[in-house]
């Protein structure tokens, strides 16, 4: 079955295949596709020296970004000053034969969520962690920690090691804390690293909730998962880890990008980092302290005894 000719072009193209096969003349392929002969005829003028120096800045961004649409090198060509739309630029790709293999669709679950219905509205208000997991070439396993802010999309820890405890993530967490202010919410999976002892009291203390997901249920943390499939798609699909310290410095450069420079489709595409800036500052609650052991286990005993201990250091006396 041949593809039905509809545009013009198509019946162009049609038109001068069936004359260079000597079917019939030009006059009667035009009659019969319903082709005026002025488009059949019609040639293209050259293009311009700034229609090559764009199409050849869009062959750049192109190759640099090979999972970037049309959409978002629009936008970084606008960035850059050029005065395009999104349409110019999807004509553009598609007369370079350029396009984004679409990712295998996943099935759609049928269920009802039932986790708590936190939207996050402002900066600090919700952020959500989580663990995806891969392997340097030799073969060594590798566990990365992501801390995401679900209003601003900002990347807070991205963080591999070859195993991560409820300590590790307990002690990244306090330094995002440090860096961007403590978070109202903490949205995650119920994981053997978010549920430990050790992090649950120190949470408690310092008064910052959890909202679990359901077991089994990922769509209900979509806010990581989603950064987890671009993060997979445009970092670890392309790059050979063959160290841990190379893997290190590999997410840390795609951290860079994608806070600074990577162009968010639901912030207006703007990089999170101009999002955040424009948000509004959000103040760092004081009081937070560094985790240990003995930590929250003391400050348990604290608030048992009606004593209000929770923004002060709850450490063993000297």
């Amino acid at each position: 079955m041949r593809k039905k000719i509809v545009s013009p072009a198509h019946r162009r193209a049609t038109a001068a295949q069936v004359v260079a096969a000597g079917i019939c003349s030009g006059r009667a392929a035009c009659r019969y596709l319903g082709l005026a002969r002025s488009t059949f005829r019609y040639r293209g003028r050259p293009p311009t020296p700034a229609e090559e120096q764009l199409r050849k800045r869009l062959l750049e961004l192109s190759a640099g970004n090979p999972r970037y649409g049309y959409r978002r090198i629009a936008a970084l060509l606008r960035r850059e000053g050029w005065r395009v739309g999104k349409r110019h630029i999807q004509r553009l790709r598609r007369a370079e034969g350029l396009r984004v293999p679409p990712t295998k669709r996943k099935v759609v679950r049928r269920g009802v969520s039932t986790g708590l219905p936190t939207r996050a509205t402002h900066r600090n208000h919700v952020w959500t962690w989580d663990f995806i997991a891969d392997a340097t070439v030799r073969g060594g396993a590798l566990k990365l920690l992501t801390i995401l802010d679900e209003y601003t999309r900002e990347c807070h820890v991205l963080w591999a090691d070859r195993a991560l405890k409820g300590e590790d993530v307990l002690h990244w967490l306090q330094t995002a804390i440090q860096q961007q202010g403590a978070p109202e919410f903490l949205r995650s999976d119920n994981g053997s690293e978010f549920i430990a002892k050790i992090v649950q009291r120190w949470l408690k203390v310092n008064q910052i909730k959890t909202i679990y997901i359901e077991p089994g249920s990922p769509w209900q943390n979509g806010f990581v998962e989603s950064f987890h499939g671009r993060f997979r798609d445009e970092c670890l699909n392309r790059e050979q880890l063959w160290t841990l310290t190379e893997a290190r410095v590999v997410v840390g450069d795609f951290r860079h990008k994608y806070n600074q420079e990577r162009p968010h489709s639901r912030l207006g595409y703007e990089s999170p980092a101009v999002f955040a800036a424009r948000s509004g500052p959000s103040p760092a609650p004081v009081g937070l302290r560094p985790p240990y052991a003995g930590d929250g286990q003391r400050a348990e005993e604290n608030i048992n005894s009606n004593q209000s201990e929770t923004n002060t250091p709850c450490g063993p006396k000297s």
